[in-house]
């Protein structure tokens, strides 16, 4: 394959899957929207264009025939009800994994099913579409199946020898001989000159095999090697059984992979208006510096050098803000996976279920875009499934049979909010409370005093699960802790609100961006570190007569209840006592449900850092994110607050 035409092919494929994926859908709902139908053509025909021209022929196969049915409906001829849809989203799923196969560098694929070619066939032929998978010797006319008996004591799963393959052979011939041709058999057609009794060179071998090839498998014929013209000599070849298809082998190091890995996650469409910003800007980044060089000379007032640098910190903010827009991708690339998600899970529920999304074209950092995705197929997975009731379930209780789901995202300052609400049966905090209590997470008396929202904040625990049976959907208490540990690693923050009867709404608030991280500046003597500022909710005077132990953990009163305190010091310092606090500040930090204190011996004040990665030597020591470098061009680590109170407790 040419690599530079497959990249520029993987990111239009990717671009369109993330479209098929969302209008296959909205047809379904729409299904006489004929500019829609036209678009959902129009994809499968460029993928199935461009897997042509690089030869990736399991892609031609399924892509056509996904053409040929919608070319059908197009023309009215089938409707597009529930049953083809099934059928047609695993096509679409074969073509996503070809594609997604391309982008990790693979270049040999496994086979498309031949179940799924045959329904796709049985729909364009308006025949009934077959559900089980057929044999291995099931023939694909009506005729008896053609079966080999193996000669006595060869082992089928060994090697035979040439004289017992030569009276399988005897065998088949002898079967095949049985066989009456009919208007549907292919022919393959004798290369001119051949005597049809005698032998046959190894090239003309090669060309009967390429017309096989060409007749069973539906592989297109290189334009410059039609097959031959149709001689008096034919040879019938009665169509071989859909064989269940063999895993391929794949190269455990294919060359061309490094550069393809991931193709569509590594690129990003930019608007030519931010390109030409951000050119504008280094223009005026070129001058400050001129200016800058020239106040280098004795005579420079001070007056010009503060001037000098405003005007540099006001480019230099330009730059940063234009740069950050150039990762910026809209929250589309998330939702739109959740129409086929919920479509899905909704129909193998028996559940009618109206997906509403909101926000669409909200922007958020690239990297957020890939990190959002897992948690919240979580999140919508468990409204479907746990949220929504069943229809008749629905309709009993004064409800529409429909159920609804709304996804939105909106931008909140610098950060984004995320909320995921449905109009399901809610969750009752007394369930939560004895559950909890029942699993053994804490005793009677502290779950009666957790409040609502602490009550609901429980199903984010491990291995928390209100679900009466385990299925293969849910019930294990797998899913929600994971989602709420993903949240956390990206300095966000997770709230619930729900009512019995009514719904549940859960909130996710994240960052703008990973790239640049607003945080609270503390230090112990000379040394820096960073706390994100998304965590942080106040600060105070450290007061010893504030404090009080309780089971060996030192609490600090605030506001008539006891939150946990922990010494830093401890910690980044260890070995050096100080029994002098006077001074010390109290930063109360929030991560996840829960609230702690830091103690630190200074608080500088708010500063936007800069994320670098600490290495291999130290990228697994436990309670650091990463470090920085300061405006006064020393180092400072940043913290990782989860790591760093699990490492504490």
């Amino acid at each position: 394959m040419d690599e530079e035409i497959l990249q520029d092919f993987l990111v239009e494929a990717t671009e369109l899957l993330d479209q098929l994926n969302e209008q296959l859908v909205d047809l379904e709902n729409s299904p006489d929207d004929s500019n829609l139908l036209n678009t959902i053509f129009r994809g499968f025909h460029t993928v199935k264009g461009g897997a042509g021209f690089l030869g990736v022929n399991p892609l031609v196969q399924v892509c056509h025939r996904a053409e040929n049915v919608f070319d059908k409906i197009r023309n009215q001829d089938i409707a597009y009800d529930a049953d083809v849809a099934d059928v047609i989203l695993r096509a679409f799923d074969q073509v996503s994994r070809i594609v997604g196969e391309l982008n990790d560098g693979i270049r040999e694929f496994d086979d498309i099913d031949p179940v799924l070619l045959a329904q796709l066939d049985a729909i364009v032929k308006g025949t009934s579409v077959p559900v089980d998978e057929p044999d291995d010797t099931t023939g694909a006319s009506d005729e008896a199946p053609v079966v080999l008996q193996l000669p006595e004591g060869v082992d089928p799963d060994g090697e035979i020898s040439d004289d017992e393959f030569e009276a399988l052979l005897n065998q088949r011939d002898m079967l095949l001989g049985e066989h009456t041709l009919n208007e549907e058999t292919p022919v393959l057609t004798l290369p001119e000159g051949v005597d049809p009794d005698g032998e046959i060179s190894d090239d003309e071998f090669e060309a009967l095999l390429n017309q096989r090839d060409m007749l069973l498998g539906e592989v297109s014929m290189p334009a410059d090697d039609p097959p031959p013209a149709p001689k008096e000599h034919v040879v019938a070849v009665p169509k071989p059984a859909p064989a269940k298809p063999a895993p391929s082998v794949k190269p455990e190091s294919t060359p061309p992979a490094a550069a393809s890995k991931a193709a569509g996650e590594a690129t990003v469409r930019v608007d030519t208006r931010h390109l030409d910003a951000i050119m504008n800007l280094v223009g005026e980044l070129v001058l400050v510096r001129n200016r800058l060089l020239t106040l280098r000379s004795a005579d420079a007032t001070q007056e010009d050098i503060a001037n000098a640098v405003g005007n540099l910190d006001h480019v230099t903010t330009d730059l940063q803000a234009s740069v950050m827009k150039t990762r910026m991708q809209p929250v589309k690339k998330v939702f739109g996976r959740f129409p086929r998600v919920v479509r899905d899970l909704a129909r193998k529920l028996g559940k009618d279920i109206e997906l509403e999304l909101v926000g669409e074209e909200t922007d958020l950092d690239k990297g957020l875009v890939e990190a959002l995705a897992d948690p919240l197929v979580h999140l919508v997975r468990n409204s479907v499934d746990h949220g929504i009731e069943m229809p008749d379930v629905r309709a009993d209780q004064g409800k529409a049979r429909v159920g609804r789901i709304v996804l939105a995202a909106e931008q909140e300052g610098d950060h984004i909010l995320l909320s995921i609400t449905d109009d399901g049966k809610g969750m009752d905090p007394d369930v939560l409370r004895r559950k909890a209590v029942e699993k053994g997470m804490m005793d009677e008396a502290t779950a009666n005093q957790l409040e609502d929202k602490q009550a609901f904040m429980l199903i984010m625990g491990a291995g928390f699960s209100t679900a009466e049976q385990v299925s293969d959907l849910s019930g294990r208490g797998v899913g929600m802790d994971v989602v709420k540990n993903m949240i956390t690693k990206l300095n966000g923050s997770i709230d619930i609100d729900s009512a019995v009867g009514e719904g549940t709404r859960i909130r996710i608030r994240v960052p703008l961006t990973l790239a640049i991280l607003p945080t609270l500046m503390v230090s112990f003597a000379k040394d820096s570190y960073a706390i994100p500022l998304t965590s942080v909710q106040e600060i105070f005077d450290f007061e010893e007569a504030n404090t009080n132990t309780i089971d060996g953990q030192t609490m600090v009163r605030l506001r008539k209840k006891s939150v946990p305190l922990f010494f830093l010091s401890d910690w980044l310092t260890p070995g050096v006592y100080r029994d002098n606090r006077k001074g010390d500040k109290v930063v109360i930090v929030s991560i996840g449900n829960q609230r702690v204190g830091l103690v630190v011996e200074q608080v500088n004040g708010q500063e936007e850092v800069v994320i670098k990665p600490l290495g291999v030597m130290l990228q697994k020591i436990q309670g650091y994110a990463g470090a920085t470098i300061t405006g006064n061009g020393s180092i400072a680590l940043i913290l990782d607050l989860p790591g760093l109170i699990e490492r504490f407790q």
